[in-house]
């Protein structure tokens, strides 16, 4: 998967790692924004067993 999508991106070696730095930028600001949000209510984590 990194490897078509190294060969996808373009221009030259540089150019591409700024490009996928600012790709899992992206990725990160949303799911920290909208996933983990709206997944956080159906995983139990604060759902404590001993009183």
């Amino acid at each position: 998967m990194y490897a078509a999508l190294w060969r996808v991106l373009p221009g030259p070696v540089w150019a591409k790692a700024v490009q996928c730095l600012v790709l899992v930028v992206l990725v990160v600001a949303v799911l920290f924004q909208w996933v983990f949000p709206a997944v956080a209510d159906l995983v139990p984590f604060n759902d404590n067993t001993v009183g």
